[in-house]
């Protein structure tokens, strides 16, 4: 158990039968009356964000996440298939719970498996992938002057958006919480 007056960014509670994130939390003293605690939450199974405010003596339920490093092995269909690489248990997860997390992750790369009482509820891919460019077009001579970029598509099948001097089969470095070009490996 956790009272509000402890809350800090980035700890899970559970609240209502619900697992939330806290993303913001506030401690307000107002001149009259009692302090609270104000919290904006993250729904972490459905993404939803709420808002909600406690007495900061209110004690809730810390949950417990674990994340355990899995290898995506493939796709086929709606589920995708990931082995645990000490136990060399396989788990199949459907697109609902994978979502967009695998756009920029190659099959056999490690990613963390997100689980609450053993239901798995969210896929985390990698901070920093380095992936090969597969299409993009050339870019032109001395008309790197104003930072322009150029679509371009990586062997996952997404697209990034990078600078003019990149071309084709360069590999290039990923950020894949933001999507964004790093550099050239």
């Amino acid at each position: 158990m956790i009272s509000a007056g402890d809350f800090r960014n980035g700890i899970t509670i559970e609240v209502d039968n619900a697992i939330f994130q806290i993303i913001e939390f506030q401690h307000v003293k107002p001149g009259k009356g009692a302090d609270f605690v104000r919290t904006k939450l993250k729904n972490v199974i459905s993404g939803g964000v709420i808002e909600r405010t406690f007495r900061p003596t209110e004690k809730c339920p810390q949950a417990r996440i674990d994340r355990k490093d899995m290898q995506y092995l493939y796709s086929d269909g709606d589920l995708y298939h990931f082995m645990d690489v000490e136990t060399y248990d396989q788990v199949a997860l459907n697109e609902d719970t994978v979502g967009d997390a695998l756009k920029f992750v190659k099959e056999n790369d490690m990613c963390k498996v997100c689980s609450h009482n053993g239901n798995v509820f969210s896929v985390e891919p990698p901070l920093f992938v380095e992936l090969e460019i597969t299409d993009t077009e050339p870019g032109f001579k001395g008309d790197t002057a104003t930072g322009a970029t150029k679509p371009a598509t990586v062997e996952t099948g997404a697209t990034v958006a990078v600078p003019l001097f990149v071309n084709l089969g360069d590999k290039i470095k990923i950020d894949t919480r933001t999507g964004e070009y790093l550099s050239r490996v």
